[in-house]
């Protein structure tokens, strides 16, 4: 259920209450964690409905490449999904120390992915404020931060559509009322 939109010169940006692994953007990004193993949370549901294909393609990766850090994103195909690719990403655990600047760089790495791969549409789901414990107003001002300056300092992004996509009532209506308070 789309909440709200949001414009930023060509680019709009959406806050919709559903089921990430539903949407039809080329992107959909897990909330992961630096081995890859998607066991709980957005990650298990992603690996449900995209298949056991992308755990595989994760588990290469690792070995390829070593841990994902924090705030870094893996990119593996989308499986099942609609969606063309999934990039994981590695938001911070509270109480790590500077976890606001590390989700800020999470949502900024996210973005420049996108971009590098001429992505036009992508759904973001809140990172690190489920199981990592990221304290769900503080994630959603995050995120509106990093993506305002995202826009304003690359003015021909590929992207036309952000989607911050959260199935739970909660987290998407923190999120509704942020961006409402704070865009313009």
């Amino acid at each position: 259920m789309l909440l709200a939109t949001f414009k930023y010169d060509k680019t709009i940006v959406e806050v919709v209450q559903d089921d990430i692994t539903k949407q039809e953007t080329q992107v959909i990004v897990n909330a992961a964690n630096s081995r890859l193993q998607h066991g709980g949370g957005v990650a298990a549901a992603i690996v449900r409905a995209a298949g056991v294909e992308v755990q595989m393609e994760s588990n290469e990766y690792v070995k390829r490449f070593g841990l994902v850090p924090v705030s870094a994103v893996a990119v593996t195909n989308a499986g099942k999904l609609k969606a063309k690719y999934i990039f994981h990403a590695v938001g911070p655990v509270w109480g790590e120390g500077k976890e606001h600047e590390k989700l800020y760089d999470c949502v900024i790495n996210i973005l420049s992915k996108a971009d590098e791969l001429m992505i036009e549409s992508i759904s973001i789901p809140a990172i690190s404020s489920g199981i990592f414990g990221f304290p769900k107003k503080e994630c959603a001002h995050v995120f509106l931060r990093a993506i305002r300056d995202y826009l304003v300092k690359h003015p021909s992004t590929s992207l036309k559509t952000i989607r911050l996509c959260n199935i739970d009532k909660e987290t998407s209506q923190i999120f509704l009322e942020t961006f409402s308070q704070s865009w313009g």
